[in-house]
């Protein structure tokens, strides 16, 4: 079987997701995993199909095909995540421009590698300003310990409060 990722953008509006849900399976397509949101009007997307061989062509260009969503497929490569070493932070501190920058300059040159982050910005009345929050599984690499990551990353501001959860 072949492992294709897709990413997705067009213009929300119902039935997008039945729609290539319905193409990838009449392709002979399984849907394997997805992150899908609505941004600012737009569907955005990124998900991992697994087709067989035969199919590949036929079910890329039938994607390509599609009329209310943009989609760029790429080939899956062997890739391979130490389980053992995969911690998630959930991140808060008060919203402001770089923060995510400052959060992955830190992730990055404390060598560990982000395998899934996703940020929002929620209106904080009592706060005065809004709050940034992020969930990012990283993998650490062999010898760094967690505390040394939410020590950096908690260095960043006085705000930024840094949780973290085991995975396995």
């Amino acid at each position: 079987m072949k492992q294709l990722v897709l990413t997705l953008i067009g213009q929300d509006k119902a039935g997008l997701v039945e729609q290539l849900a319905t193409l990838i399976a009449e392709y002979h397509g399984n849907w394997t995993a997805s992150n899908l949101s609505h941004l600012a009007g737009y569907f955005a997307g990124i998900l991992q199909v697994e087709v067989a061989e035969q199919h590949v062509a036929a079910l890329t260009a039938a994607l390509q095909q599609m009329k209310d969503l943009d989609i760029r497929v790429q080939h899956g490569v062997d890739s391979r995540v130490n389980e053992q070493k995969l911690l998630k932070f959930v991140i808060t501190g008060n919203d402001r421009p770089g923060i995510v920058r400052e959060l992955s300059s830190v992730i990055k040159h404390k060598g560990t590698n982000i395998i899934h982050f996703e940020s929002s910005k929620q209106s904080a009345p009592n706060w005065g300003v809004p709050l940034f929050n992020a969930i990012a599984t990283v993998e650490l690499p062999e010898g760094l310990n967690k505390d040394e990551v939410v020590q950096a990353l908690e260095d960043i501001a006085s705000d930024v409060m840094v949780d973290v959860e085991n995975l396995n």
